[in-house]
């Protein structure tokens, strides 16, 4: 009788450590999503070619500090950020959509507040001057029918030496001269890298100037992508196909 008491006990205690032990993992996992970082996934291919539909990637909330949008549901703890950083140009940035504080969008930070930000012909001048714009080859993609499709692509550098890979789909897209954008102050201007095809802040109707409070962190590094954009591709009942659909090359890339 004593011995069957003993083992209760142990297998008892044995339950109650392992149960903490998952207690303790997931409280872990929960400050470091919401103070540290916080993983998100691309729908979109706004982002192309920097960033792929099927992209997982690690979002860094330190580098801007803290807004009521860095916690869940919008928590309005505080007025304004606390530790605050503000974006670098040519960031890859999550932030709220300013229209609706709520939906997640990513871009690339082009200008800062106070700049002035024109597109001509397709070429981003920012304070009067233009960005450097480079043809660097072609991006290849595959429609929905099957075709592949060669878009030009370009390395721009912005005024602080930041390098990075835009397409250019449509010449003279409806985007590709605008008018003279001035970015108000605490707030900032955003573009895809797929110009022809990103909802930015050219945009202003759709996404506009965003407020510095709106940012989330900066994207930093993919941690998992797989070809979720190609219909033919991974697909739950085809799972001797996954390790050819999965982009292996991309793992821990550093986002730019």
């Amino acid at each position: 009788m004593t011995l069957n008491t003993e083992t209760g006990k142990k297998r008892e205690s044995s339950w109650w450590e392992t149960v903490k032990i998952i207690i303790q993992a997931l409280a872990l996992a929960m400050v470091v999503r919401v103070f540290f970082y916080q993983p998100f996934n691309i729908p979109s291919g706004s982002m192309k070619p920097t960033l792929l539909v099927g992209d997982y990637l690690f979002v860094s909330k330190l580098s801007y500090g803290y807004s009521r949008y860095s916690f869940p549901f919008g928590l309005n703890l505080f007025d304004g950020r606390i530790f605050a950083s503000p974006p670098q140009r040519g960031d890859v940035a999550v932030f709220k959509l300013p229209r609706d504080n709520s939906t997640d969008y990513i871009k690339r930070v082009i200008g800062l507040p106070g700049d002035e930000i024109q597109i001509r012909n397709g070429v981003v001048y920012i304070n009067g001057e233009p960005v450097p714009k480079r043809r660097i080859g072609d991006f290849i993609t595959r429609e929905d029918d099957g075709v592949l499709r060669r878009i030009p692509m370009y390395e721009e550098t912005l005024p602080n030496g930041v390098k990075y890979t835009v397409l250019d789909s449509e010449e003279n897209g409806p985007f590709d001269n605008t008018g003279v954008f001035k970015v108000p102050e605490n707030h900032y201007f955003v573009m895809g890298d797929n110009r022809d095809n990103s909802t930015d802040s050219r945009a202003q109707w759709g996404v506009g100037y965003v407020p510095f409070e709106n940012f989330v962190g900066r994207a930093e590094i993919i941690f998992f992508s797989a070809a979720f954009d190609d219909p033919n591709a991974f697909r739950l009942t085809t799972p001797w196909r996954w390790p050819q659909d999965i982009r292996w090359e991309r793992f821990f890339t550093l986002v730019r």
